[in-house]
């Protein structure tokens, strides 16, 4: 279900937006509207759906449009033409349409924002800064501050609750405006470029921690980014804006193996899929790989092989050799934080996931010397094999078969 419906929308910089409107459906790009109106372009036919607990990560270069789009939906820019739908509760809301009151509204109980500068007031608290907008909704202090110190409780900043601003680093600072967006306890949270301005190590942790975050709250997020490796790695679903229009949207392995314009792909070509890409969209799946009566051919050239019964594996092997199968499952966070691995013996079949990720899928190769059988619900659904991991690695654009 959206939260959030984007419908061919318009955002014009000007106090005269109909004139750039009519040179738009011309076909006139955005800086001849400038030289001719002196208007600013900021969205142009954007249409976008965003569903409940998704994050959507809105991606470009500087001045595609992305904060523009952003801001549109707390109402912090105008709308000039289209429809921008938000549901709340029961009824749904447009922002083309709606009153002040109603604005209000939505900015109090159903919207919060994180900004790229943390924007944290210096001559109060840390816990006071996060319990500031709770103030502004008129909640008594006890429970405002409580609510506040079970948000710094969450992104690990408990102990700095008493502290001011300046005496954290920047990415504690980061951290607080999450807590802050958090107290406000809203289902949708924008964040315009919030970890740009810090240092990769500290912007890895954080981008980590938000995901860790999302498992537990499930906000619908819209997220700005310049930086495709970190849209890749957070978001459920991305954007691509270029020149204030939205030229690709889908969910991230799309966005990798399918680029639908140049500019896109010019982008996919500098990511890392080990990052990104999965067993499902890497496999030969089952269907197309050759069998010959109740054996299946993984790889006709070294002779391995896969016996199934009803689907199942039974055995694997190379020629008249049967080998021996090992079942993978991936380790939580908690379990790789205590040090535990899992051992793949050389010459042993590895039985893994489709969800398994790329960089694990290597390591079970690697480790093992054979391909990776896929199994889902008790049924063989293909195989990871060299050519499907050098297909991803060499960037060619289309599910390996």
């Amino acid at each position: 279900m959206s939260v959030i419906d984007i419908q061919n929308l318009d955002v014009v910089f000007s106090d005269k937006p109909q004139q750039a409107l009519q040179l738009l459906d011309q076909g006139l790009s955005r800086q001849e509207i400038i030289d001719q109106t002196k208007a600013v372009v900021g969205v142009h036919n954007a249409s976008l759906k965003v569903a409940e607990g998704e994050i959507c990560v809105l991606m470009g270069l500087s001045g595609s449009g992305k904060s523009s789009l952003l801001r549109t939906v707390n109402g912090l820019n105008p709308i000039s033409r289209g429809n921008l739908l938000v549901k709340d509760g029961d009824r749904t809301v447009d922002l083309a349409n709606c009153d002040e009151a109603t604005l209000r509204h939505l900015r109090t109980n159903r919207i919060s924002m994180v900004f790229q500068k943390f924007a944290l007031m210096p001559w109060l608290s840390v816990l006071d800064n996060v319990a500031f907008g709770l103030e502004m909704k008129g909640i008594d202090k006890k429970t405002r501050q409580a609510s506040a110190m079970e948000k710094l409780e969450m992104v690990g900043l408990q102990e700095w609750a008493h502290s001011l601003p300046h005496e954290l680093s920047g990415g504690m600072q980061q951290r607080v405006g999450l807590a802050r967006a958090f107290a406000m306890d809203t289902d949708i949270l924008l964040m315009d470029e919030p970890f740009s301005a810090l240092d990769p190590l500290i912007r890895a942790q954080l981008q980590d921690e938000l995901i860790e975050l999302q498992k537990n709250l499930k906000k619908t997020i819209i997220f700005v980014s310049h930086d495709l490796d970190e849209a890749l790695k957070i978001g459920s679903h991305i954007a691509i804006m270029e020149s204030a229009q939205i030229i690709q949207h889908g969910e991230p392995e799309q966005i990798v193996l399918n680029p639908q314009t140049a500019y896109v792909e010019d982008f996919v070509a500098h990511t890392n899929p080990l990052n990104v890409l999965g067993g499902r969209t890497l496999m030969t799946p089952a269907h197309k790989l050759e069998q010959q009566g109740n054996k299946v051919i993984l790889d006709s050239n070294h002779n391995l092989w896969v016996e199934l019964e009803q689907g199942k594996i039974v055995q694997a092997g190379k020629g008249e050799q049967t080998l021996p199968q090992q079942e993978w499952q991936q380790l939580s966070k908690a379990e790789k934080a205590e040090g535990k691995a899992q051992s793949i013996a050389k010459g042993s079949f590895s039985i893994a996931s489709p969800e398994i990720n790329m960089r694990e899928a290597i390591n079970l190769r690697y480790t093992s010397q054979l391909p990776v059988l896929l199994q889902e619900n008790g049924r063989f659904a293909g195989v990871l094999n060299d050519n499907n991991f050098y297909y991803a690695l060499l960037g060619k654009h289309f599910v390996a078969d």
